[in-house]
């Protein structure tokens, strides 16, 4: 009797033993194992084109170091996993270009962003990521970049050109060629299906975000310390943005939270810029940009939930065009403007200042902008804007 039940308690502690190992097993399956291919194999030296019908994924326990340009080509797709950081050479040679029907995917969480920095914090140390799609811009039915010298623009208003969330983007702005320079990201006729939130540009030499025709939205966009404008657009986009924040740099430089326009040629092009902007909080100084809002060459927009602090004028609009779309028809509600001379200024074309009908503009003592009023949006914070 002794001699079985040992045989029995051997064979049960054998079957559980079995099974652990089978369970262990199991869970290591369930973790994926990237094997890096195409530009990918070589983290110290990451640069060079992503092909047609390629898929390169990043390892993110991985640095690449981004010693060139990046092109991902038509029927290309990069994916950039949660926590990876790419840190960028100095130069305006390294740079992301995403070409039409290419994708990027770079969706990082609040705790963990997808990283885009370079080898010293110099602002315009590199260059950034442009992206180009196929939906419509006001320059001809195509046009190309003046920045990677990509084809974009097109009748495709639902492109897509991949998805960016919880992406973190400093230092950029690298001259380009002349006096060109690179923005943080710069949207070239993206259209609607691509996706684009939660985005931090910091420590820029130029623009954070620029937006040049196209259908694409954008939403938690964060602007910080750039020395151009925080967030502009032109060439007839027609999209929204929900939820920016921008506080200008405490040495005074930097330019407006919005500058906004048309075509620089052609006020009157279509299609004519016309966006949504709901729920923004531009910050200024008391030196440097005099405007938080600067809309001019023709564009019309709606604007609303706005908190403007620190500003010599509130929301500047020239242009005979972008006067008329505003003057007396409430294209601006909900607005704050706290310890701001002019809440609003209109110009004609010819530079003369125009009579505002009361009701330019509806203003809301308690705006809560992009949602904290002059303070840190709550959504801006955990760690992937460094707010």
């Amino acid at each position: 009797m002794k001699r079985n039940h040992l045989k029995l308690i051997a064979a049960a502690l054998f079957i559980g033993t079995t099974f652990t190992i089978y369970s262990c097993s199991k869970d290591d399956d369930e973790t994926p194992t990237i094997t890096p291919v195409g530009i990918a194999v070589d983290t110290d030296n990451f640069k060079g084109e992503v092909p047609n019908g390629q898929t390169v994924t990043l390892d993110p326990t991985k640095v690449y170091k981004l010693t060139g340009s990046v092109i991902i080509k038509n029927g290309g797709k990069l994916i950039i996993p949660a926590g990876t950081r790419i840190v960028a050479i100095s130069g305006a040679s390294c740079y992301v270009t995403v070409e039409q029907g290419g994708q990027l995917f770079a969706n990082g969480t609040s705790g963990s962003p997808v990283l885009f920095t370079s080898s010293t914090t110099t602002p315009g140390s590199w260059g950034g990521i442009v992206i180009c799609g196929k939906a419509p811009i006001n320059t001809g039915t195509t046009a190309t970049s003046e920045l990677g010298n990509a084809t974009y623009g097109g009748t495709l208003a639902t492109d897509n050109s991949g998805s960016l969330s919880y992406v973190r983007i400093e230092n950029a702005g690298a001259v380009f060629t002349g006096t060109t320079e690179f923005n943080g990201l710069s949207l070239f006729g993206v259209g609607n299906a691509t996706v684009v939130n939660n985005i931090a540009l910091l420590n820029g030499s130029d623009d954070g975000i620029q937006i040049y025709g196209g259908t694409v939205n954008v939403s938690n966009i964060v602007s910080l310390g750039n020395e151009d404008d925080a967030f502009e657009w032109t060439d007839g986009w027609n999209g929204t943005a929900t939820g920016i924040y921008t506080k200008r740099r405490t040495n005074g430089t930097g330019n407006t939270g919005i500058k906004g326009s048309n075509n620089a040629t052609n006020p009157d092009a279509t299609p004519r810029s016309n966006p949504t902007i709901k729920n923004v909080t531009f910050i200024g100084g008391t030196t440097g940009e005099a405007n938080a809002i600067k809309l001019k060459l023709g564009t019309y927009a709606v604007l609303d939930n706005l908190v403007i602090s620190n500003w010599t004028t509130g929301v500047n609009i020239e242009s005979d065009a972008s006067v008329a779309n505003f003057n007396g028809h409430k294209k601006i509600t909900g607005a704050l403007f706290n310890t701001t001379t002019t809440k609003v200024s209109l110009k004609s074309t010819a530079g003369a200042t125009i009579p505002i009908v009361d009701t330019t503009f509806v203003e809301k003592s308690d705006a809560t902008g992009a949602g904290n009023g002059i303070l840190t949006p709550t959504w801006a914070t955990g760690g992937w804007s460094s707010l």
